[in-house]
């Protein structure tokens, strides 16, 4: 059988995508865009047959790109969120996509366990302070996290572990997702966003979830953690929120623009931790990334069935052309 024509889109060099896909050996013909701009991607999609999505979302699939790729049988996106990528233009041309369900959960849940300590302990303040030369040892008002009440907004792998984190701290949490559960710690959104000390969001993008947290319903003092996607949050309202001293403080790791604007007036707000996307980034988590991707590619090409598909296509994939590649 010829080799799969696969497409990379990650932003590596293509040196680096030959190293990290060279387990699948010569049973892909590996191939990058000539640019990272939508015409390159546009031109190089005719042959193929994989893609491997970029997790930057700067190149994605949607429906004009699904429509150039006429052999196209199985997109990967290399990460959890498939931000971009039109699902239903890939489900009407039979292309399942599948993500990464998992591998950066402990990363996430320990970053967002962290990011609340950082706040409610005051960690950063006093460390500008003793940097400053200051030795605030009573203005800081830090609290203990212990028997604070914590909602997790999303219960996938990464709220399910957020949820055991803090709870073993001793925090009361409730959790809150799209498909309503018979189960105690399942709370009604309104009720956990409005009668929680901590807020955490682990949620996917959606149109459904966009805008779903308005920070201005928060308890007062209460702290917003988001390491989901920037627009399940409204980010207007968030600055306002934290402005007014309505909100205690936040720690963001993703943001409506990505790279955060220059002049962002989250900037400049003092009571709020601000992280470059980096929740899911350790070479743990990188690790196995890296196996799920190529465990799932191999899946792909021997006609078993692949893991994580998120549109709804049969997880088993099938050529639509067997004549050799485009050269």
């Amino acid at each position: 059988m010829s080799p799969w024509n696969l497409l990379a889109l990650p932003p590596l060099p293509e040196h680096a995508m030959r190293r990290l896909l060279g387990p699948l050996g010569d049973r892909v013909t590996l191939r990058v865009p000539a640019s990272r701009d939508r015409k390159a991607l546009l031109a190089a999609l005719p042959a193929a047959e994989i893609v491997l999505g970029d997790w930057t979302g700067t190149l994605v699939m949607d429906a004009g790109a699904v429509a150039a790729a006429p052999r196209l049988a199985f997109v990967q996106q290399p990460s959890v969120g498939v931000d971009g990528h039109d699902l239903a233009a890939l489900a009407a041309a039979g292309v399942p996509l599948a993500n990464t369900p998992g591998v950066s959960a402990g990363a996430v849940s320990e970053w967002c366990l962290a990011a609340t300590l950082a706040l409610s302990r005051k960690l950063i303040a006093a460390d500008a302070a003793v940097r400053a030369g200051d030795w605030p040892q009573q203005g800081l008002l830090p609290h203990e996290l212990r028997g604070r009440r914590t909602g997790v907004i999303g219960y996938g792998p990464i709220g399910a572990m957020c949820a055991d984190l803090f709870r073993a701290l001793g925090c009361e949490v409730t959790y809150w997702t799209r498909t309503p559960r018979p189960d105690p710690g399942y709370q009604d959104l309104d009720a956990l966003v409005s009668g929680s000390d901590v807020v955490v969001v682990v949620i996917a993008l959606s149109d459904e979830t966009r805008g779903l947290v308005d920070p201005r319903r928060m308890k007062q003092g209460a702290l917003l953690v988001n390491a989901a996607r920037g627009g399940v949050v409204d980010q207007d309202a968030l600055a306002e929120a934290l402005r007014s001293g309505h909100l205690g403080g936040a720690a963001l790791d993703v943001f409506d623009v990505e790279p955060l604007p220059a002049g962002d007036p989250l900037r400049d707000l003092p009571n709020v931790l601000l992280s470059p996307h980096v929740a899911g980034v350790t070479p743990e988590s990188t690790g196995r990334l890296v196996t799920a991707v190529l465990d799932n590619l191999m899946a792909a090409m021997d006609g078993r069935a692949v893991k994580g598909v998120v549109n709804g296509v049969s997880p088993k994939i099938s050529r639509k052309f067997t004549q050799s590649p485009i050269a």
